[in-house]
This record gives structure tokens, C-alpha cells and sequence, in this order.
């Protein structure tokens, strides 16, 4: 048995890892381990840990070189084997890259620097480290991480949930329903990493394989029994929970994002389908838009929910008792035809649907669903409809909508009863789907009475092009529910737009800041400035005599991508 470093030396791991021999991870890979490429008897060494990351490495790794979208993996395979890899798994590209000392074999675009070639190829592992090598490691990758660290999902309940929208709050509210089942648990999510409550911060929405079955195995041994993750479509496509056992799947809806990953939506569906290929035992399906029925059909077996109501639906909404922009109460019709009371303290009718999904995952799992729905009442989520206040007249909500149906929900949402005026604040990420910002701004412009087109994360892109494309959106007959004219105001300072929306409000008025939510940084040429929409609210609102300066406290960045 080997003892790792602490998780600071290279992402969350188990302390303990008793290892795996080389030869059964390329059994595994299907490949015999006579075809292992290095010394006689390297099929005996022992694994301890893998890594996609050079920098990452512990001895006892393997290190998985892969192919990326600028170079391939293998132009680190000797900063891996310096930092004590003992072993590499790759594919034919990155073996020759290996084998030649030319690191950007198998990429079309640009490498390294010419020291960087020749420091990285004079570090050829040769015979010393075997390689294995399969024709595509990343399919492989799962697995042989799964087994590496012992097939630690295979202890844990997990909980994985995917959609386009709900996954963040649907995973809150599962863990506080399985946590008041006595549950000690885990937490995969955009916001952040929890185990047993203890909290770090994600860098992707899902990890990569290897960091997500050293994370599980770390729960596991701190023993974490039920854990509930966010399941993104970037990791169902790109394998990063392959090797991971669900006992339950769930599908919040669908609508546009990410297509610059995916080609086109039916593409986007298809990958979210992936979670119910036969991974997770028991499948949740909310069929209140159309991909959702759709996969119901695909999969009729699956538990189904509405929160509009739909009576073929397993578990619906029958009634709304109480609906405002805070708390909101209502009764859930469960498939044994029972009545169930629940109360949220989130608004939005998306948040009932978020709720009602989580209460049929937990009866999916075998818990008990009322103890479930009381522990729900007192759930806040970070960035997800977050109330600051400062004593100030005005409702202020800062929301991590960034996609054209979770921002026409979440205005929607405020909007109800709302006497005064609808103020929002909104812009779109750079490199990332630009089909939806002009989508965007025909939503902000339709449901605010004030809208204020702003920068958000325009990282490589030049932010003005961005607004002008979300501004292009704003212009022409809206079919305003609200009716009036919408005035719209370009400021690319976020800063600036923030504190012009809070300056410009009245008692009665309600302001949306919306896009970045939880994010600590904003990315503006590839550079991560502290940035909090939350901060920003209270510093503004400190401003004119509301709540304090010294709340507005400006965290370091997360560095969390949406994917």
C-alpha cells in the first residue's frame, strides 16, 4: 500500500491507494501485456495513480498522454517520467512523438518552443518506462482510472444529473436531501467540490476521468457513501465518466448552449442521451420540453416528472399554493398518487422542476422522499437566483443564466407580481456559442423595462463584437409581456454597468445581474481578473447607504469553463 501526498500536490486523492499491476490495466485497455512497449517484467509494476497532467504527477503514476487541441499529451511525457511517472499510456501519435523526440507529432497545430522541443525529447522514457498503447486512450481512460483506484463509484451512491439548465441547484438539493438521510456526502459540481461539507473549488463543471475516480475514491475514504454531481455534456462525449457507476441518471431539459462543442443541437441531445446508455440503474426524466419526452420514449422504463403539471407524468405538480420571487410552496402528486408539501426558498417555476426532480431521484435511490422534501426548504445556491440585500427598497438578484431559455426563466421568474421595473444587466462568453447572443439580447430586451449590455467573460474575442451581437438581438418588436418601450444602454465596464443599474433603481424595481453568478474572475484576454457580480452589488449598494463596504469582499478567481 502506498501513501500519496496531500491534495495540494496535484488534485483531490485518497491518502491510501493500494494499486493496480500494469499488466491488468492493459488487459483492461485490451491489450495483452506482452505488446506493452519497454522493459521485460514492466507488466508487474504496480500503478498508483494517473494523471492527465504532467505537473500533476506522483510517482507510481501512470500518465495519460493524449491527444489535445494544441499539441498532444505526449510533449509532457518527460516532465511525467521526471516527476516520478512510471508508466504512460498513449496511442500510436503519441508513441511516435515519444520514440522520435518530436513533441507535436500527431498535432496540427503549433508546439512548444524549440527549448521546450528539446528539453521535453531529451526525456525519451525508452525501455525503462513501458507505454501502453491503444488506438484511442481516451476511450480507455474511464476505466483504467475506475481500476486504478480501486472502482470506487462502486461504494458510493451517485446521483448524476444533466440538462442544459437545473444541474447545479438539482445537485444542492440532492445533497441536502440525501444528507438529512444520514448520508455523509459528496458533492461534483460547476460551483464547487464538497465532501462531508468541506468545500474546493471545480475547474470543470465534470473533472476529467482520472481526477474524478481519485476524487471519488478520496470520498470513499473519508467516508462518503452518496454523492451527487453535475454530468456535463462535454464529459458524457468526451468519456470523463466512463468507469463511473450512477444509481441514478437524471435529465433536467434541453435548449441552446454550447454549440461551439457540439455541431448542432440533435448532436447536443445525443450527448446527454449517453447517461442513460445502460451506466446509471434507475433513469429520472423531466418531459417537460420536448427532448425530454423524447428520451422518455427512448427509455420507458425511466421515472418521469412535470412541474407543469402533465398527468401522464410519474411525479407532477398539482398545485402552486404560494409563488413570489423568494419562497414559494407546492404539492407534489407522487406515482403511488400520494400528496407531498414542499416549499423552496428559490423562485422560478424552474426551481419546482429542479425540486421535483431531485425528490424522484431520492425515490429512484430508495430514500425516504418525505424526509427528502423538508430538508429541501432552506437550500440557497451559490449564483443560482441569489438575493443580496443590503436594506435597500429594491429586490437585486445576481444569476448565473448565461444561455437564452435560463435567462428568459429567470426574468420570467422575477417578473411575477413584480409593481416595479425590471433592470438587467447582461452580456455572453467569448469563444463559446455565438449563435445564442443575439438570442439573448431579443430575451432581455422583451422581458426588462431596463437593459444594460455589458462584457462577461470575452476572453479571446474582442468584447465590443460581442455586445454588438447581443445588441443586434435587442432591436425590433419584441411582443413586450410587460409592454412599454425597453430602454437599452451599452456599457462594456462591468463594473461600471453594475453600479448603473443599482444607481438607476427605485423602490418596487427589480435588478438582474446575470451570466457569471458564483464566478470570482472575469477572463478578458486570457487573463483572470478577481471579479465578483455579488461583490460588485454590494459595493455599489454600500455606495448609496446601503449594507456595508466591508461585505463587498472580492474573492480570487475560480476559473470554472461551463463545461
Amino acid at each position: 500500500m502506498s501513501t500519496s501526498p496531500s491534495p495540494a500536490a496535484g488534485g483531490l486523492r485518497p491518502n491510501a491507494v493500494v494499486g493496480v499491476p500494469l499488466g491488468a490495466l492493459a488487459r483492461l485497455a485490451g491489450v495483452e501485456p506482452s505488446a506493452l512497449v519497454g522493459s521485460a517484467g514492466s507488466a508487474d509494476r504496480t500503478v498508483t495513480g494517473i494523471t492527465l497532467r504532467a505537473q500533476a504527477v506522483r510517482p507510481g503514476d501512470m500518465f495519460a498522454a493524449l491527444p489535445g487541441t494544441r499539441v498532444h499529451g505526449a510533449v509532457f511525457a518527460g516532465d511525467a517520467v521526471r516527476a516520478g511517472a512510471t508508466s504512460i499510456l498513449t496511442d500510436r501519435a503519441g508513441l511516435a512523438a515519444i520514440r522520435s523526440g518530436s513533441p507535436d507529432a500527431g498535432s496540427s497545430e503549433t508546439g512548444p518552443s524549440d527549448a521546450g522541443r528539446a528539453e521535453t525529447g531529451s526525456a525519451d522514457p525508452g525501455p525503462a518506462v513501458p507505454v501502453l498503447v491503444v488506438e484511442d486512450a481516451r476511450s480507455v481512460l474511464g476505466a483504467v482510472s475506475s481500476s486504478i483506484y480501486g472502482d470506487p463509484s462502486s461504494a458510493l451512491a451517485v446521483i448524476g444529473v444533466t440538462g442544459t439548465s437545473g444541474k447545479t441547484t438539482t445537485g444542492y438539493l440532492l445533497e441536502a436531501a440525501l444528507s438529512a438521510q444520514g448520508h455523509r456526502t459528496g458533492l461534483v459540481g460547476t460551483v464547487q467540490t464538497r465532501i462531508a461539507g468541506v468545500a474546493s473549488r471545480s475547474q470543470l463543471t465534470t473533472p476529467e476521468a482520472p481526477d474524478l475516480q481519485g476524487l471519488f475514491a478520496l470520498m470513499v475514504e473519508q467516508g462518503v457513501d452518496a454523492v451527487a454531481m453535475e454530468v456535463s455534456s462535454h464529459a458524457l462525449s468526451l468519456g470523463r465518466v466512463a468507469g463511473t457507476r450512477f444509481e441514478v441518471g437524471a435529465f433536467t431539459n434541453l435548449s441552446q448552449d454550447h454549440l461551439d462543442f457540439h455541431p448542432d443541437m440533435e448532436s447536443y441531445f445525443q450527448a446527454k442521451a449517453l447517461l442513460f446508455d445502460g451506466r446509471a440503474r434507475a433513469g429520472v426524466i423531466d418531459i417537460d420540453d420536448h427532448y425530454g419526452r423524447r428520451l422518455a420514449r427512448m427509455h420507458p422504463d425511466a421515472v418521469t416528472v412535470s412541474a407543469a403539471g402533465d398527468a401522464e407524468a410519474g411525479w407532477s405538480v398539482t398545485d402552486v399554493v404560494a409563488f413570489s420571487a423568494g419562497h414559494q410552496r407546492f404539492t407534489v402528486r407522487r406515482p403511488s398518487g400520494e400528496g407531498l408539501e414542499v416549499e423552496l426558498a428559490l423562485p422560478g417555476r424552474f426551481n419546482v422542476s429542479n425540486a421535483v426532480v431531485a425528490l424522484a431521484c431520492v425515490d429512484a435511490a430508495g430514500r425516504d422522499v418525505e424526509v427528502a422534501a423538508a430538508a429541501l426548504t432552506d437550500v440557497v445556491v451559490p449564483g443560482r437566483m441569489e438575493r443580496v440585500d443590503g436594506g435597500q427598497g429594491f429586490l437585486v438578484v445576481v444569476d448565473y443564466a448565461h444561455k437564452p431559455a435560463a435567462l428568459s426563466a429567470v426574468l420570467e421568474a422575477i417578473s411575477a407580481g413584480l409593481t416595479g421595473r425590471l433592470i438587467v444587466v447582461v452580456g455572453a462568453g467569448g469563444d463559446r456559442d455565438t449563435g445564442k447572443r443575439p438570442v439573448m439580447g431579443e430575451v432581455a430586451a422583451r422581458l426588462s423595462d431596463l437593459l444594460i449590455v455589458t462584457d462577461d467573460n470575452p476572453r479571446s474575442e474582442s468584447p465590443a463584437s460581442i455586445r454588438a451581437a447581443i445588441l443586434l438581438g435587442t432591436k425590433g418588436n419584441h411582443g413586450r409581456p410587460r409592454g412599454g418601450k425597453v430602454q437599452v444602454v451599452e456599457i462594456g465596464d462591468r463594473h461600471e454597468a453594475i453600479r448603473t443599474a443599482i444607481a438607476a433603481s427605485r423602490p418596487g424595481d427589480a435588478v438582474v445581474i446575470a451570466g457569471k453568478g458564483h464566478e470570482q474572475g472575469q477572463d478578458v484576454g486570457g487573463v483572470v481578473h478577481p471579479f465578483s457580480d455579488r461583490a460588485e452589488v454590494q459595493a455599489a449598494l454600500a455606495e448609496l447607504g446601503f449594507g456595508s463596504a466591508a461585505d463587498a469582499n472580492l474573492s480570487r478567481p475560480t476559473g470554472g469553463d461551463r463545461r
